[in-house]
């Protein structure tokens, strides 16, 4: 009786993640855009694929710890508590590829975390230029151009047809961008 237990427990313990990923199968298969990709999360081993955010307008910004445009961390947090409920996702890479990040995981973490407050979904540090960008950069770059500092901004319409550039000295308050994310919000 015993040995049955345990393997009906060992057997539900093995549907477990195979149910769970034909679930994330599923969902991938909906989306058919350039962000059907798994990123890693910021000192976390925690992947998530970018579709869970299909149909939402994308804020996407490279950022970096020890930028003289690190303080849009708190622009960018109050863009974030201000949209995100009508939609917007900001998503933020960090990036060393100007040599301006942190070398350790941990110290990124707490610029963004700690000292910014970021609750927005921040991934591993990653390339944003060149041959090994993060497949994000990768098409953002082929679409536009890739980032010539920290801090870019690409605002990605929820149908992911139109992607609008706004460069390091773009403010998270400035008003070409609200207006830019509040037009991408109506039409979502």
């Amino acid at each position: 009786m015993l040995k049955k237990i345990i393997l009906g427990l060992a057997a539900l313990c093995i549907n477990i993640p195979l149910h769970a990923h034909a679930v994330t199968n599923k969902s991938a298969e909906a989306c058919q855009d350039f962000t059907n990709v798994d990123m890693r999360k910021l000192r976390s081993e925690q992947t998530i694929n970018l579709c869970q955010f299909k149909n939402k307008p994308l804020l996407i910004v490279n950022t970096a710890s020890n930028c003289g445009f690190t303080p849009q961390f708190r622009g960018l947090e109050a863009l974030y508590k201000q949209y995100k409920d009508k939609g917007l996702v900001i998503l933020g890479f960090p990036s060393d590829d100007f040599f301006q990040e942190e070398n350790d995981e941990k110290l990124t973490a707490k610029v963004c975390f700690v000292n910014y407050g970021v609750t927005f979904p921040m991934f591993a540090t990653s390339e944003v230029r060149g041959s090994n960008a993060n497949a994000i950069f990768k098409h953002l770059n082929e679409q536009t151009s890739s980032p010539n500092w920290n801090f870019y901004k690409y605002l990605v319409s929820a149908d992911r047809k139109t992607i609008t550039r706004f460069n390091s000295k773009t403010e998270p308050s400035s008003a070409r961008l609200i207006n830019a994310i509040e037009k991408a919000l109506s039409n979502n």
